[in-house]
């Protein structure tokens, strides 16, 4: 079961970055950066490391992976 307080940082189509809750529809944050969008992350929710978005392809895993910053 997902954890709904859990955010998460997602590349857009816009190519900027979003932080959600888990299960919304809406984006509580837009940032043009990755790194802004994990600080605002973690801001609103101290304590909790947010899932970031892989937004490149690496040996060890490609996009659409998600990982701790």
């Amino acid at each position: 079961m997902a954890d709904h307080k859990q955010l998460f940082v997602e590349q857009r189509d816009q190519r900027d970055f979003a932080v959600r809750k888990g299960k919304s529809d809406r984006a509580s944050v837009v940032e043009r950066t990755q790194q802004k969008a994990i600080e605002k992350a973690r801001a609103l929710n101290r304590g909790k490391a947010p899932l970031v978005e892989r937004v490149r392809n690496t040996k060890t895993g490609g996009r659409n992976k998600w990982r701790k910053p």
